[in-house]
């Protein structure tokens, strides 16, 4: 049973200046700062410090204590072979009424001006730049607080379900440390929380979960913060497990936490996909083609409403059809070369136009200063998203380019050509080199018109380093690999940060799943075209960190549905699945647009890991296509972006009742990379069709 208040305040440093139990292997600079850590609704009851420690036969530790009319044993085992050591809190209510508490456990280390934190797929760093213009949770130090922004703040608490893998990591510059938690226990829905101030750098778990100081539903303003408790009575007890990580100072110190909670959090019952790839690639060309494809203008429309009313009704018809079509990232270029490759494996003659016109559209109609404009609307060729007149963004047209470029080759490849796209690929690339400055930056939005780079912070320039790697070899232009070098030497300081930013026209410089994916794509080609072994080790360095961050928004585990709600009673299973950002909060499957850099990455390095969370993603995108007219409650080839795992946009266990284009584009790219050639991807070898 469990209530609610908006009061009480959860605090991963509460108590800091107790001494604590020094963690071992770290000289007393990680400590225990309590035992039991509980919160009532009017606040913090009690901070129980160890009052007995004893070492056992196998090497684990015992600590006790009491307090608050509560009592607690935390079983501290020693680290094992996966570099964790597992904790376990047993939880004695002695009190002679009823309360409502919840009840949590943290670790603390030192004080430091420059705390990182990382909940993955949720808070990175800072986790919004300053200069960010959209809002959502932001970390700074009491200090350099903005008090007109409640969406900053030096503590925070959030429900376990908003992270990929339930775990808070914070480092001080000495360690590394985690403390990892299930998303529910006996308690309910568990929660993460950190924190830094002059006391110290803390990071804790909470059953039930707190969220604070205010919480966030994927809106501008914020919601009130707030605590869940359970109603403990005389007598009760429950247990707590949790899994703690020591380590370095090395930012990437976070890769072998994940891998080893994804060994133990993940379903121990094998992966398997919903369908075969042969229907998957049907039913996502039968969707683009029925409920996205305009004829009349040649464009592939965002969005198409699953609910359609009586009697036919073709795309483009209704008001939640969303007529417009990006040249990349919402559809475009990538959805028209998946359309083009099916057609020309299956023979299919209206796959085949609808993905040559799609093509020729974009190459088309190109802005002024030379690019592609960034989306069709009824109004005309134009500027998508970005804020400005005329703004083009950097990623959204380098995707495009290196999507045509792709179409380009394989259409050459089977004696077909397009000079028009060869034209196009060639102004856009000449485009982004000549705005290339001294440093390697490309920029990351421009004036459509004369060309000016109008903005250069975060990491959206990067996307072009694969584009002109490929447009390399298509127009037999070496020069483009100088260009893309000097650009991967500029931003391999953002995946070292690990705090890539900018990819995402809608969430400006919010740290996203799809900075991931472009990073990687381009770093693996870098490192694929390299002339020599130390520039091919560099650029593989960099790619492996770029694909360990990008799989930290990989969801490790299933969470936890209510069965009535629409996801839960589907079964959809989370694994394998993507947080979109740290801003957009919501399952998506845009990281099958790196499946096939994921793999080769795997195969450089020697390291199966990669294939395995490959194939996961896909397998779990098998789960959102309609595979019959009222599955999803939609039409069959249909395909939702949005599935809500937690309470941001829309109710967990709800997702978002709209067809997205480049959701079954890119399910389509993803099948069509296995089908056209399946002895070249046996990492993604999917089972045979039943009988």
């Amino acid at each position: 049973m469990s209530s609610s208040n908006r009061t009480a305040v959860a605090d991963a440093n509460a108590g800091a200046d107790a001494a604590g139990w020094p963690v071992p292997g770290t000289d007393g600079d990680v400590v225990l700062p309590w035992v039991l850590f509980v919160v009532g609704s009017a606040g913090p009851l009690a901070m129980v410090a160890p009052d007995d420690v004893v070492t056992q036969d196998d090497g684990s530790t015992l600590l006790t204590g009491r307090g608050a009319g509560f009592s607690a044993v935390l079983r501290w085992a020693p680290v094992d072979d996966g570099g964790g050591a597992d904790v376990e809190l047993t939880v004695t209510y002695e009190g002679a009424a009823p309360i409502d508490a919840s009840v949590g456990l943290s670790l603390r280390l030192r004080p430091t001006d420059t705390p990182w934190f990382l909940v993955p797929g949720l808070f990175y760093g800072e986790n919004r730049p300053a200069a960010s213009t959209v809002l959502y949770p932001r970390f700074a130090l009491a200090g350099d607080k903005n008090q007109a922004d409640a969406f900053v703040s030096d503590r925070w608490a959030f429900r376990s379900d908003r992270a990929a893998t339930p775990v808070v990591i914070a480092s001080d510059g000495r360690y590394t440390a985690a403390i990892a938690t299930t998303e529910q226990s006996e308690l309910g829905p568990t929660g993460l929380a950190f924190s830094a101030d002059e006391q110290g750098t803390g990071v804790g778990i909470f059953a039930p979960y707190h969220e604070q100081p205010v919480a966030y539903d994927g809106g501008p303003d914020p919601r009130p913060g707030f605590a869940t408790y359970h109603r403990w009575r005389p007598g009760e007890h429950h247990a707590i497990t949790a899994r703690v990580h020591v380590a370095g100072p090395d930012r990437y110190a976070f890769r072998a936490i994940l891998r080893d909670l994804h060994r133990r959090l993940a379903s121990p019952d094998a992966f398997a996909p919903s369908i075969d790839v042969e229907t998957l690639a049907t039913l996502a060309a039968e969707g683009l083609l029925r409920w996205h494809w305009l004829a009349e203008e040649g464009v592939l429309l965002e969005t198409a409403a699953f609910e359609r009313g009586p009697g036919p009704a073709a795309a483009g018809t209704l008001p939640a059809d969303r007529r417009a079509m990006h040249v990349a990232w919402l559809s475009g270029a990538p959805a028209g070369a998946a359309l083009l490759a099916h057609g020309r494996r299956t023979s299919g003659r209206e796959a085949v136009e609808a993905g040559t016109r799609v093509i020729d559209s974009i190459c088309a109609n190109r802005a002024p200063a030379g690019t592609f404009w960034s989306q069709w609307t009824d109004r005309g060729w134009g500027k998508g998203w970005t804020p400005g007149p005329d703004a083009i963004h950097a990623r959204t047209l380098a995707e495009a380019c290196l999507f045509v470029t792709r179409a380009a080759i394989a259409e050459r490849e089977r004696g077909v050509d397009h000079p028009a796209w060869l034209d196009a690929v060639r102004s856009n690339l000449d485009f982004a080199v000549a705005r290339q400055r001294d440093d390697g930056a490309l920029g990351s939005a421009y004036d459509a018109r004369t060309g000016t780079v109008l903005q250069s912070d975060g990491a959206a320039g990067l996307a072009w380093a694969a584009a002109l790697v490929e447009g390399s070899a298509l127009l037999d232009r070496p020069d483009l690999i100088e260009a893309a070098t000097r650009a991967g030497s500029f931003y391999a300081r953002f995946v070292e940060d690990a705090f890539i930013h900018g990819a995402p026209e809608d969430v400006d410089l919010a740290p996203s799943s799809e900075d991931g994916y472009a990073a990687l794509m381009s770093y693996v080609a870098l490192a694929e075209r390299a002339t020599s072994e130390v520039e091919r080790s560099r650029w593989v360095a960099v790619a492996r960190d770029a694909a360990d961050w990008l799989l930290t928004f990989r969801y490790s585990y299933d969470v936890a549905f209510e069965p009535l709600t629409a996801v839960g009673s589907a079964g959809l299973r989370t694994r394998g699945l993507d947080q979109a950002s740290v801003m957009n909060q919501h399952l998506h499957v845009y990281g099958l647009i790196c499946t096939p850099e994921l793999v080769r990455l795997g195969r450089l390095v020697g390291d199966p890991w990669f294939a395995l969370r490959a194939y996961e993603h896909l397998a779990a995108a098998t789960q959102t296509i309609v595979r019959s007219d009222g599955h999803w409650n939609g039409l069959r080839g249909m395909a939702a972006e949005r599935f809500y795992q937690t309470a941001c946009f829309g109710p967990k266990g709800g997702y978002g009742a709209l067809s997205h284009a480049w959701c079954l584009g890119l399910l389509l790219f993803a099948a069509e990379l296995v089908l056209a050639d399946p002895g070249a991807w046996p990492e993604l070898a999917f089972p045979a069709p039943a009988e």
